[in-house]
């Protein structure tokens, strides 16, 4: 299973699957993150937190932790 957390910076990847439970699930749904979108990993902190990934047209940052929620292909 590869997730969000290990992209190398500059690749383009698509949502699989999301992990995760109840409100945190929903905070990266509402942030545009679901099944089938492609993300563009922007730039990647120096110990790996946060990422910073387009999504839709727009910039965001996420932590570690919620990138390991996110599996991709």
């Amino acid at each position: 299973m590869v997730t969000l957390k290990d992209i190398a910076c500059g690749q383009r990847v698509r949502v699989k699957r999301l992990s995760g439970e109840g409100p945190v699930k929903r905070r990266i749904m509402d942030m545009g993150i679901t099944k089938g979108v492609e993300i563009y990993v922007r730039k990647v902190a120096p110990f790996g937190d946060p990422v910073e990934i387009t999504v839709r047209g727009y910039e965001l940052s996420l932590r570690k932790i919620d990138a390991e929620m996110i599996e991709v292909e």
